[in-house]
């Protein structure tokens, strides 16, 4: 069999059993077999298949066809500039926290040029927060992800190696900021945090209820626990004109803003991802 009739089988197939973008999915798991990019693939469509291509390609097709995720059965995911090991330990990274760290990356850029920041990533997952800031950051700097999960500590330790920015980013076992022992010392503290509601988490897509990690996802009855449990812990952390970012659920604007601005923070900016949404929280931290 041509891999071109092995694609259309495919396609054919995820799209009678309703799986959502079977012509990408499908083009996307030849690309990994093939070890090319998804543009090369119709270059190839006319070599043979292997009888281990064709099993795996049976093997990822079950899976996706029983709700798994794309980037879980592929085992990796393009984010930013890096491409990072993906799977069932940790969230599967999205377009909305790219956004996340070009926020960060900008105020570093304007207020650490020939400084070392220290940045803490906090619930860092795969990784794909401070490992991308480390990489752009045009400067040295001491970069740190924390998650109270020791399965996506390994994945994020995994994909710094992967990246090769394992000599320049570490990562802990934590429970959010209660590690640090001294006051005043992180330049930023970054987070894309566990905020949808628990009762909204039953409801979810089922890709994203019955495969993503429930802890990364559950912020609680009001999805504000994460915020209402760490932000005194983040103001007693934080350098004077160090700052602190946040991703935040589309209806949590307001509520964000108040929390944060009840636990001592000022000057607050909430903004919206490109679907005109509210996304982003943060706050840089000024002298009384």
């Amino acid at each position: 069999m041509k891999w071109r009739e092995t694609l259309s089988k495919t396609v054919a197939y995820l799209d009678s059993k309703g799986v959502d973008g079977a012509r990408t999915a499908g083009e996307l798991m030849v690309a990994r077999l093939l070890g090319v990019g998804r543009g090369f693939v119709s270059s190839r469509l006319d070599e043979d298949v292997s009888t281990a291509h064709i099993q795996a390609m049976r093997r990822g097709i079950s899976r996706l066809v029983a709700g798994e995720p794309l980037q879980y059965v592929l085992g990796e995911w393009d984010f930013r500039s890096l491409t990072l090991k993906c799977d069932r330990r940790a969230l599967i990274p999205r377009p909305e926290t790219e956004e996340l760290v070009t926020r960060v990356l900008a105020f570093l850029g304007a207020n650490f040029q020939g400084r070392r920041p220290f940045v803490v990533d906090v619930g860092t997952g795969t990784g794909a927060i401070v490992l991308s800031i480390a990489r752009e950051f045009k400067g040295e700097g001491v970069f740190l992800g924390t998650d109270v999960s020791a399965d996506a500590v390994q994945l994020a330790k995994e994909n710094a190696a992967k990246c090769s920015l394992d000599g320049r980013v570490k990562f802990a076992v934590a429970d959010g900021l209660d590690d640090f022992d001294e006051p005043q010392c992180v330049d930023v503290i970054v987070s894309n945090p566990p905020y949808i509601e628990s009762a909204v988490c039953e409801t979810l897509e089922r890709g994203v209820r019955d495969f993503e990690p429930r802890l990364a996802l559950d912020g609680g009855a009001d999805g504000l626990d994460f915020f209402d449990r760490y932000l005194s812990d983040a103001l007693n952390l934080l350098k004077e004109g160090g700052a602190v970012f946040f991703e935040i659920g589309e209806n949590q604007g307001k509520s964000v803003a108040a929390l944060m601005h009840e636990y001592g923070f000022s000057d607050i900016l909430v903004e919206r991802d490109f679907a005109g949404h509210d996304r982003y929280a943060s706050c840089i931290l000024r002298q009384p």
